[in-house]
């Protein structure tokens, strides 16, 4: 393998050129696949470029449509990109399920957003404390350049807090600051705000007296927004009377219990837990993914939300009494509608005007809906006919395409398998025999 220096600065075809003689000589059609999948618009290839950087292609993945979906009375339905099979078709069958149930119904918990000033200091504690006083209305005037657009649209800083984290490390503190970004994710915006507090605690803490006397001055480590915000919270929920849930009132009473029962399981069982909001993250990821929001920042904070009470745990829970049957998800959600690639991305902006050009609020609610959709599925099909049998019939499409199947033996599988089970090993041998015919 070879290294190069200045890489960045090659062109495209230079990069692809550069890889393709370095680590993939022994690939001979790779610049021939790189390249079938450039736009053939220049102008929109090179607004994917600009993406992020060396850029040598795009990575598709599939855009799809969940419909049915009834949420706090209004109808919608759901743009989802993810290449999983049968999470757009479990969803999309949970919408219908619900849709003559009442629906969705969906809370705005909060939108408060976090972010940190992580400093050193080894003076008096008092002293700071005093310090900080002093100078909290001046940390928050010197951000005014910062937060004034924010504040015309009702965002903007909320508070400022001095926290002593001494106990569980040496000289450390922190300043713990909250923020109102409305429609906007706000990464940028709270990361602004938090250097300009930094430089200002820096700046201000020169010149108090205490501070020179003593000979100890607070050194700022860094200034970044957290990805962990249980003050963002969205709740979502479906409830209807136990009787709807099976053919037969037997039928609908062992539903139930088998169902709790799967998610009492998922919440005390981390093993269970984690399988099972990967479920929901199936739903939840699919839609931040459609509507260009950060899907690895609503990874973080939800999983570390699971984990809130010391054990990781489930995301939903479930409720019966009176016979009637409640199933509700509460999430994190930090997510935008304006900004970063809600404004950029062709398909993004597709997605928003399906929704209807939602609020980040209203976004919140959608996703969470998706996500307690998607693991309304998942568990429904694991107590009843188990998950691979409609899995594995939506992977039947990636194994016939994985062995280049026509068309007709396309059709011939799909009859085959509404009464066979679906496995690697049968369809390979299905083709087979349909090939030595």
């Amino acid at each position: 393998m070879s290294r190069i220096s200045g890489f960045s600065k090659l062109t495209k075809l230079e990069k692809i050129d550069w890889l393709s003689k370095h680590y993939l000589s022994e690939y001979p059609d790779a610049k021939t696949i790189i390249q079938q999948y450039w736009n053939s618009n220049e102008a929109l290839q090179k607004l994917h470029d600009e993406f992020t950087e060396n850029t040598i292609s795009n990575y598709y993945l599939p855009l799809g449509v969940a419909p049915n979906f009834k949420i706090d009375h209004q109808l919608y339905a759901i743009p989802m990109a993810i290449e999983e099979s049968s999470v757009i078709a479990a969803a999309s069958k949970a919408a219908k399920f619900w849709l003559d149930k009442g629906g969705f119904k969906t809370e705005i918990l909060g939108t408060t957003k976090v972010g940190h000033v992580h400093f050193n200091y080894k003076g008096s504690t008092e002293q700071l404390i005093t310090f900080f006083e002093s100078i909290k209305s001046k940390l928050i005037a010197e951000t005014n350049s910062i937060t004034k657009n924010m504040e015309k649209r009702g965002g903007g800083i909320k508070d400022i807090k001095l926290i002593n984290k001494t106990e569980a490390l040496e000289n450390y503190y922190q300043l713990y600051c909250t923020f109102e970004t409305v429609d906007a994710m706000g990464a940028n915006f709270i990361n602004s705000c938090l250097e300009q507090f930094g430089q200002t605690l820096e700046a201000e803490a020169k010149s108090y007296k205490a501070f020179t006397e003593e000979g100890y001055f607070p050194e700022v480590i860094m200034c970044i927004l957290s990805n962990y915000v249980p003050g963002c919270l969205v709740r979502a929920e479906v409830s209807c009377p136990t009787s709807l849930l099976g053919e037969t009132q037997e039928e609908a009473l062992k539903f139930v219990q088998k169902f709790t029962q799967a998610i009492k399981i998922a919440e005390i069982e981390p093993y269970r837990a984690v399988t099972h909001n990967k479920g929901i993250m199936n739903g939840v990821d699919a839609v931040v993914l459609a509507t260009g929001n950060d899907f690895r920042a609503v990874e973080a904070g939800v999983h570390a939300y699971a984990s809130r009470r010391g054990q990781y745990s489930s995301l939903t829970h479930v409720s019966v009494k009176n016979d009637e049957f409640k199933f509700w998800i509460e999430l994190p959600l930090a997510l935008g509608t304006i900004g970063g690639l809600t404004s950029l991305h062709p398909l993004v902006k597709l997605s928003m005007a399906l929704l209807k050009q939602p609020s980040a609020e209203e976004l919140m609610r959608i996703t969470a809906v998706a996500g307690l959709a998607q693991n309304f599925a998942a568990v429904n099909s694991l107590v009843t006919t188990g998950i691979q049998k409609g899995h594995m019939k939506m992977h039947l499409m990636n194994i016939l395409n994985q062995f280049e199947a026509n068309a007709e033996e396309r059709e011939k599988a799909v009859e085959y398998f509404k009464t066979h089970t679906v496995t690697h090993s049968e369809v390979i041998n299905l083709l087979e025999k349909l090939r030595a015919e």
